[in-house]
């Protein structure tokens, strides 16, 4: 089968991080869906949340995630 096919069967989780992500951002996806019609920057952040899930799985790492990093794991500041 090719790479990517949807037809080719369900690829599976291996790392139980994966699943939790996973099911943040179907949360996330959610969240959009409630506020898309009422409250766009509430549904931007649903987006928001979703992408920065997924990127976790994928290995994307953004600059909220450094700072994230930054100052759960040093002193700043102290």
């Amino acid at each position: 089968p090719r790479c990517g096919d949807p037809l080719a069967g369900s690829p599976s989780l291996t790392q139980s991080r994966h699943s939790l992500h996973l099911g943040d951002c179907v949360v996330a996806l959610a969240r959009y869906g409630r506020e898309r019609r009422r409250d766009l920057g509430l549904a931007a952040e649903g987006l928001r949340l979703a992408r920065r899930h997924l990127g976790r799985i994928t290995g994307h790492v953004g600059a909220e995630d450094i700072l994230d990093i930054i100052f759960r794991d040093f002193c700043v500041g102290k």
